[in-house]
Protein backbone atom coordinates (compact mmCIF):
# COMPACT_ATOMS: atom_id res chain seq x y z
CA UNK A 1 0.00 0.00 0.00
CA UNK A 2 1.28 3.24 -0.82
CA UNK A 3 -0.11 6.69 0.64
CA UNK A 4 0.05 9.39 -2.00
CA UNK A 5 -1.42 12.06 -0.02
CA UNK A 6 -1.80 12.67 4.06
CA UNK A 7 -3.70 15.25 6.01
CA UNK A 8 -4.42 15.46 9.77
CA UNK A 9 -7.41 17.50 10.58
CA UNK A 10 -9.05 18.31 14.37
CA UNK A 11 -12.47 18.37 15.03
CA UNK A 12 -13.17 19.99 18.00
CA UNK A 13 -16.67 21.91 17.08
CA UNK A 14 -19.88 21.51 15.08
CA UNK A 15 -18.05 24.36 12.57
CA UNK A 16 -15.30 22.08 12.07
CA UNK A 17 -17.61 19.41 10.49
CA UNK A 18 -18.39 21.71 6.59
CA UNK A 19 -14.72 22.55 6.11
CA UNK A 20 -14.16 18.55 6.97
CA UNK A 21 -16.49 17.23 4.30
CA UNK A 22 -14.83 19.65 2.11
CA UNK A 23 -11.52 18.58 2.21
CA UNK A 24 -12.76 14.52 1.87
CA UNK A 25 -15.20 15.86 -1.35
CA UNK A 26 -11.57 17.86 -2.91
CA UNK A 27 -9.79 14.12 -2.20
CA UNK A 28 -12.75 12.76 -3.86
CA UNK A 29 -12.73 14.73 -7.14
CA UNK A 30 -8.81 14.73 -7.12
CA UNK A 31 -8.83 10.55 -7.61
CA UNK A 32 -11.85 11.31 -9.89
CA UNK A 33 -13.77 8.96 -7.56
CA UNK A 34 -17.55 9.03 -9.40
CA UNK A 35 -19.94 11.36 -6.93
CA UNK A 36 -22.21 7.95 -6.48
CA UNK A 37 -19.37 7.00 -4.16
CA UNK A 38 -18.13 10.09 -3.35
CA UNK A 39 -21.61 11.04 -1.61
CA UNK A 40 -21.43 7.26 -0.10
CA UNK A 41 -17.42 8.37 1.12
CA UNK A 42 -19.16 11.55 2.11
CA UNK A 43 -22.67 10.14 3.86
CA UNK A 44 -19.89 7.63 6.50
CA UNK A 45 -17.75 10.30 6.70
CA UNK A 46 -20.36 12.71 8.29
CA UNK A 47 -22.11 10.18 10.44
CA UNK A 48 -18.21 9.33 11.86
CA UNK A 49 -16.98 13.18 12.60
CA UNK A 50 -20.53 13.67 13.99
CA UNK A 51 -20.12 10.55 16.13
CA UNK A 52 -16.90 11.60 17.36
CA UNK A 53 -18.31 15.05 18.53
CA UNK A 54 -21.46 13.50 19.94
CA UNK A 55 -19.77 10.74 21.68
CA UNK A 56 -16.22 12.14 22.28
CA UNK A 57 -16.25 15.89 21.93
CA UNK A 58 -14.31 15.41 19.30
CA UNK A 59 -10.59 14.24 18.14
CA UNK A 60 -9.00 13.60 15.03
CA UNK A 61 -9.15 12.59 11.25
CA UNK A 62 -6.29 11.03 8.97
CA UNK A 63 -7.42 11.81 5.40
CA UNK A 64 -5.41 9.27 2.84
CA UNK A 65 -5.41 9.30 -0.76
CA UNK A 66 -3.46 5.22 -1.05
CA UNK A 67 -2.74 3.03 -4.13
CA UNK A 68 -3.26 -0.43 -3.61
CA UNK A 69 -3.11 -3.33 -6.30
CA UNK A 70 -3.65 -0.56 -9.04
CA UNK A 71 -6.51 0.70 -7.37
CA UNK A 72 -6.75 4.22 -5.89
CA UNK A 73 -9.03 5.22 -2.58
CA UNK A 74 -9.38 7.25 0.16
CA UNK A 75 -8.67 6.16 3.28
CA UNK A 76 -9.91 8.20 6.82
CA UNK A 77 -8.84 7.16 10.16
CA UNK A 78 -11.00 8.66 12.80
CA UNK A 79 -9.65 8.51 16.48
CA UNK A 80 -10.73 10.26 19.88
CA UNK A 81 -10.10 9.79 23.69
CA UNK A 82 -13.84 9.48 24.32
CA UNK A 83 -15.42 6.95 26.54
CA UNK A 84 -14.78 4.40 23.82
CA UNK A 85 -17.30 1.20 23.23
CA UNK A 86 -18.02 -1.37 25.42
CA UNK A 87 -19.51 -3.78 22.97
CA UNK A 88 -18.29 -3.11 19.49
CA UNK A 89 -20.51 -6.47 18.09
CA UNK A 90 -23.68 -4.96 19.77
CA UNK A 91 -22.82 -1.35 18.45
CA UNK A 92 -22.26 -2.67 14.87
CA UNK A 93 -25.91 -4.33 15.21
CA UNK A 94 -28.77 -2.49 13.18
CA UNK A 95 -31.08 -0.64 15.17
CA UNK A 96 -28.56 -0.54 18.63
CA UNK A 97 -28.40 2.76 19.99
CA UNK A 98 -27.24 4.30 23.02
CA UNK A 99 -27.91 8.02 21.68
CA UNK A 100 -31.66 8.29 21.49
CA UNK A 101 -31.12 7.92 17.61
CA UNK A 102 -32.19 5.49 14.92
CA UNK A 103 -29.14 3.01 15.81
CA UNK A 104 -28.01 3.40 11.65
CA UNK A 105 -24.53 4.94 12.27
CA UNK A 106 -22.23 2.64 12.64
CA UNK A 107 -23.61 -0.76 10.57
CA UNK A 108 -24.95 1.76 8.18
CA UNK A 109 -21.38 3.73 7.81
CA UNK A 110 -19.70 0.12 7.34
CA UNK A 111 -22.50 -0.40 3.83
CA UNK A 112 -21.57 2.51 2.60
CA UNK A 113 -17.81 2.00 2.33
CA UNK A 114 -15.69 -0.88 0.86
CA UNK A 115 -13.44 -1.35 4.18
CA UNK A 116 -14.53 -0.63 7.95
CA UNK A 117 -12.26 -1.30 10.64
CA UNK A 118 -12.82 -0.30 14.25
CA UNK A 119 -11.53 -0.49 17.68
CA UNK A 120 -12.20 0.78 20.56
CA UNK A 121 -11.18 0.28 24.28
CA UNK A 122 -12.90 1.59 27.11
CA UNK A 123 -11.91 4.69 29.04
CA UNK A 124 -9.36 4.91 26.01
CA UNK A 125 -10.77 6.15 23.15
CA UNK A 126 -11.93 4.44 19.64
CA UNK A 127 -10.10 4.36 16.49
CA UNK A 128 -12.93 3.71 12.71
CA UNK A 129 -10.84 3.32 9.91
CA UNK A 130 -12.98 3.59 6.61
CA UNK A 131 -11.83 3.51 3.02
CA UNK A 132 -13.75 3.86 0.17
CA UNK A 133 -11.58 2.85 -3.63
CA UNK A 134 -12.45 5.14 -6.46
CA UNK A 135 -14.57 2.08 -7.98
CA UNK A 136 -15.57 0.64 -4.97
CA UNK A 137 -19.27 -0.72 -5.24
Amino acid sequence: MITMTKDMMEIVREQDVVPFRNRVKELATKIGMSLVNQTKLITAASELVRNMLKYANGGRVTLEIISKNGQTGIRLTFTDEGPGIPDIQQAMQDGFSTGKSLGLGLPGTRRLVNEFDIKSKVGQGTAVTVTHWKNGR
